[in-house]
């Protein structure tokens, strides 16, 4: 038996793993749907700025994540599409592997979380890792006990069983990815409801805009602003050229994204949710968008070029103002967002 995608699974270019995963499903599943709608109807944009003890600073764009009290972006997403989504975790990797062929048996393909520094097919900086990323097994070869992964690029990747037991079972933090995976059931599948995309807006701009601690939202920008002008007092050189590499990754597209981290993409969102709710003063919102991601990109250039500087602590007070003016035109455009669906 050769290694073969199950019938009927298409491979495409996504821009983010998580909503490009959910995209490789929904399209087998008959509902073709776009990533910026997936991470829209998700409440899935937002602003972390996180630096835990022994870890490299992080600059994130997501929201919903399902951290602790949160449904999480696929859930949220399936809610308001009809598509009832699962959840599931072990710290079993036998009971994990059982899981996944069973469901590659029936003909489904499955969404699961990986570290991805574990996956052969990518080609990182040497102890990176990085456990928040979602992939899709889609095709399986008992004989070569080999599995293939749909991931951000068309190409479909051969990964050993053994190297995908190690991605979904990496214990390294901030994410470990607990050998979770996830389960779609189509059968009440529906195209969302004005009123459900207003909310799922509502829901991001208070997340913005109200964020329960000032590590998030338009506040974790102006945290971040400030953080970072102090690293060079906590970090040597080398673990400083590592951060602002890190923070330039997880901002443009190369990290998935989709470029301005996830700005874009949300604009893109505005423009369809314009159309399902008939309310086109969404429109020069997104278009702000659009502009805020074009800064945001401005960002993580200043933070790769400080990653390849003589001296990277030099780049940092000039990064410092642009992020303080992000945070006003953030502020502005989340606060047009949040009247207009109040």
């Amino acid at each position: 038996m050769a290694l073969q995608p199950l019938p009927g699974f298409k491979s495409l270019t996504t821009h983010h793993c998580v909503t490009g995963s959910m995209r490789h499903i929904y399209e087998f599943h008959d509902y073709p749907i776009s990533e910026d709608l997936l991470l829209g109807l998700g409440a899935g944009v937002g602003f972390v700025y996180w630096h835990m003890k022994g870890q490299p600073p992080f600059y994130g764009g997501r929201a919903n994540t399902g951290r602790l009290g949160e449904e999480g972006l696929e859930k949220t997403a399936g809610r308001r599409t009809g598509v009832h989504v699962e959840s599931f975790h072990t710290s079993s990797a036998r009971k994990a592997e059982k899981a996944l062929l069973e469901m590659l048996d029936a003909g489904e393909p499955v969404t699961i979380y990986v570290d991805m520094g574990f996956l052969p097919y990518f080609d990182l900086p040497e102890g990176y890792h990085f456990g928040g990323h979602a992939v899709v097994v889609c095709g399986y070869d008992p004989e070569t006990r080999q599995v293939l992964i749909a991931d951000r690029d068309e190409e479909l990747h051969p990964v050993s069983l053994e190297d995908l037991e190690k991605a979904r079972g990496s214990t390294f933090k901030p994410f470990p990815p607990r050998h979770k995976w996830y389960t779609f059931d189509f059968s009440d599948k529906r195209p969302p409801q004005p009123g459900e995309v207003r909310q799922a807006i509502r829901e991001v701009a208070t997340g913005m805009l109200e964020p329960p601690i000032t590590n998030l939202g338009v506040k974790g920008i102006r945290k971040a602003a400030k953080r970072t002008l102090k690293w060079p007092e906590i970090m040597d050189e080398e673990q400083l050229r590592y951060a602002c590499f890190n923070v330039f990754v997880f901002i443009d597209a190369v990290g998935g994204t989709g470029g301005g981290i996830f700005r874009y993409m949300y604009g893109r969102f505005l423009r369809e949710a314009a159309e399902i709710t008939g309310d086109d003063r969404l429109l020069p919102i997104a278009d702000e968008f659009q502009r805020i991601g074009d800064k945001w990109q401005v960002v993580a250039g200043m933070f790769k070029s400080a990653s390849q500087a003589d001296d990277p602590a030099a780049a940092l007070p000039k990064i410092g103002p642009l992020l303080l003016e992000l945070a006003d035109q953030e502020e502005a455009a989340w606060s047009r967002l949040y009247e207009m669906v109040h």
